[in-house]
């Protein structure tokens, strides 16, 4: 079955965030959740409402969400928003430690810590998520029953 899935992580992390992506999109697989800079600029010029338009628009049709976990995600309010509305709307959840995926500068960062909870929780690059992603979002979708 084809998924369409919604990637959550904080913006500071395109660049690894992008990594995983485009391994789902190469695989032939539809995601949702990302927006080039400008775009998100003129998003948070415009204000709160927009923001959580867009996520929730974003996420419309999805049924797995994947937080992409790097070094400040815990503390961003709009993945706790992806989040919780991720759980309201049922699709199943899982988490993946992007930190150790080089960003644009050659560098990799800490992990803020295992989010979400309650949820399962994988490394990119030791759980090799190029290869098991699609594993894993099939699970998150059976355990969420979609």
């Amino acid at each position: 079955m084809a998924r369409r899935v919604f990637f959550s992580f904080k913006y500071e992390d395109v660049s690894r965030a992008m990594v995983v992506r485009n391994s789902w999109v190469t695989q032939g697989k539809e995601a949702a959740g990302f927006i080039d800079a400008a775009d998100f600029e003129q998003l948070k010029e415009d204000g709160d409402d927009a923001i959580q338009a867009w996520i929730d628009d974003q996420l419309d049709g999805t049924s797995v969400t994947v937080v992409l976990v790097g070094k400040d995600t815990c503390d961003s309010r709009w993945v706790k928003y992806e989040i919780e509305k991720s759980e309201e709307i049922g699709n199943g959840l899982l988490g993946i430690d992007i930190s150790k995926i080089k960003d644009l500068g050659g560098k990799t960062s800490e992990r803020c810590g295992k989010i979400p909870n309650g949820y399962d929780f994988y490394l990119w690059n030791n759980d090799d998520g190029y290869n098991n992603m699609g594993d894993w979002i099939e699970k998150a979708a059976k355990a969420a029953g979609r």
